[in-house]
């Protein structure tokens, strides 16, 4: 559906969220390599969903530049 890729706009809702790596944390800060790991994301391509709740968003928008975020369709 709604690509959010740009930076600090995913807000908390009900919705569930699916989270893909786009590009490598080689050369980031520890502290988004862990934001990633916490994620549950481990190479880039991978994909994890996750509701759409404080941490997660605040997860995602920490690191919005190593991220694709989409809303999952359900049906």
């Amino acid at each position: 559906m709604a690509n959010f890729s740009t930076r600090k706009n995913v807000a908390v809702s009900d919705a569930t969220l699916e989270i893909t790596q786009i590009k490598s944390a080689i050369g980031g800060k520890q502290s988004q390599r862990d934001t990633l790991r916490s994620l549950g994301l481990k190479r880039i391509g991978h994909t994890v969903t996750r509701k759409a709740d404080e941490v997660t968003v605040g997860m995602v928008n920490t690191v919005p530049h190593l991220v694709k975020v989409e809303e999952a369709n359900h049906g």
